[in-house]
């Protein structure tokens, strides 16, 4: 190694370090050139499925085929495995575990606060996948576990009612941290197969069945697989002249989180698969403002877990919500202000004191590497700056009730603030991060007609699919979306392959 690049991995933090060995580890070494075929091949006869999008619906998928031992080739546009999953950085909810201090029985409820006004349509089949996602919650942090994925610590993020949202208590993000143990568990398998830098472009049907996928490489190569597919291709937030220009023009303008990029709904709907939600857009309240480069239309996350562990929001120095509210309704209230000079932003200031940096040194740190946040004191804050973040710690404190109704402060430990007391701050503004509406399933991931019939050898889980998350998607609930509706698709597979075979 370089000496440059040693210096450079030094200044990484450990946040930064770890994930450059874990992407040299695990991830360069596992893309497999578009025109290689290694592992299955057509010539073993036994029956394979495919799984569209290498994120974690689309790992948790494979993985589940491969334990009922079905061949699994699986595609991945990107030239890297991964997806937004590899990014997620605030963690994954269950309840109840053993890691958490309290009963919890309240995540179906909050999950349906959270869902809004969304609920008064299609009623039934939201709480029948709520219902499902919340119930399999436990199992999904247990199977992980299992799998080698630390995720004993938890955190309370925005909209929960009680700590549930569970990560490693090491330097490795949890989402990176279960991404590379299931592609290296799946790495290990002869039954899996991972092919990127292609292109799905028409799922193949006859009637009500559908039959394989027609993608093209990179390099131009046009090639079909053969067999029942799971589609867990992600969202469309990335695609704003498509899909979100189609469903939420008011939208055009704003920073994503998202590489630009289009949707694939409109390859399910030519089968005739119903959308649902596709109006319903999350907005991050906190998206890293690049002091370098403010006016990127690609923003990095700022993630939940900073304000979950007792970051405070100032505007113009001053506290102006709850902190840990809904996305939502923490994104209108920053946005019921005037923009900034840069049109469909706002400049927010997030700032932690040593305690809250200490709980998120993983993350901070990271976000200091790339300038994204800096140290500094309260004296550089705006001039209210001070006089707010006095009565904040005397709410943290339990001196007085929060002024805006916070109940949880977790690991804010600056009782006495002064001038000089030191603080990590960070520009942020809200960002255009998830789409909860997408192609509509049902409890099994099968995925829905207009009337209700399902569409015979597919199944879709992840971004991909609508009805879980309603008008707003809990922090935590992305990642347990992928675990729970992509096991269910690969067992629901992995069935209809065996009754297939038994058929024959």
């Amino acid at each position: 190694m370089s000496r440059s690049r040693f210096l450079t991995l030094i200044s990484l933090g450990a946040y930064g370090l770890v994930c450059v060995i874990l992407y040299n580890r695990y991830i360069r070494q596992d893309t497999t050139p578009p025109t290689t075929m290694q592992g299955i091949t057509p010539e073993s006869g036994q029956s394979s499925a495919i799984v569209v999008g290498s994120g974690l619906a689309g790992l948790s998928a494979a993985s589940q085929l491969v334990s009922h031992g079905i061949p699994v080739r699986l595609l991945e546009r990107a030239a890297k495995p991964g997806g937004n999953s590899m990014k997620a950085s605030s963690g994954i909810n269950g309840a109840p575990t053993k890691h958490q201090l309290v009963a919890d029985d309240a995540f179906y409820q909050d999950t349906i606060r959270s869902a809004g006004k969304a609920m008064d349509v299609k009623t039934t089949q939201r709480e029948n996948l709520i219902t499902t996602l919340v119930k399999n919650s436990s199992s999904a942090i247990e199977w992980l576990e299992s799998k080698g994925v630390d995720l004993s610590k938890v955190a309370q993020l925005g909209g929960h009612s009680t700590p549930r949202t569970h990560r490693g208590a090491g330097q490795t993000p949890p989402g990176a941290s279960i991404m590379t143990t299931l592609l290296k568990s799946l790495k290990e398998s002869p039954l899996f197969h991972l092919q990127t830098s292609c292109t799905v472009t028409k799922v193949l049907h006859t009637d009500n069945l559908v039959t394989g996928v027609q993608y093209t490489c990179d390099n131009g190569e046009q090639n079909e697989l053969h067999g029942p597919v799971i589609f867990a291709s992600g969202g469309f937030a990335g695609d704003a002249e498509g899909l979100l220009a189609k469903y939420r023009p008011d939208l055009a303008g704003y920073p994503s989180t998202n590489e630009p990029r289009p949707g694939t709904q409109p390859l399910l709907t030519e089968l005739g698969a119903q959308l649902i939600d596709m109006d319903q857009v999350q907005i991050h309240p906190t998206g890293f403002i690049d002091p370098a480069n403010p006016t990127s239309p690609v923003k990095f996350l700022a993630a939940e877990v900073l304000r979950g562990a007792g970051g405070v929001l100032l505007r113009d120095g001053k506290r102006f919500f709850n902190e840990l509210d809904t996305r939502e309704r923490v994104t209108d209230a920053i946005r019921s202000a005037p923009e900034s000079k840069i049109p469909h932003q706002w400049d927010i200031q997030l700032v932690l004191d040593e305690g809250t940096y200490n709980s998120t040194k993983s993350h901070v740190d990271f976000y200091l590497w790339k300038g994204l946040m800096k140290q500094t004191t309260i004296a550089d804050l705006a001039p209210k700056a001070l006089e707010s973040i006095q009565q904040y710690a005397e709410f943290a404190a339990g001196k007085h009730d929060d002024a805006f109704n916070r109940k949880s402060f977790a690991h804010w430990t600056l009782t006495d603030p002064k001038p000089e007391s030191v603080v990590y701050v960070g520009s942020v503004t809200p960002v255009i991060h998830f789409t909860m509406g997408g192609v509509l399933i049902n409890e099994k991931s099968e995925v829905l007609k207009e009337d209700g019939e399902k569409i015979e050898g597919l199944w879709a889980a992840g971004e991909v699919s609508g009805g879980v998350h309603g008008a707003n998607r809990l922090g935590g609930s992305s990642l347990l979306e992928c675990v729970v509706f992509g096991r269910i698709a690969g067992d629901q597979c992995a069935e209809f392959i065996r009754q297939a075979g038994e058929g024959k």
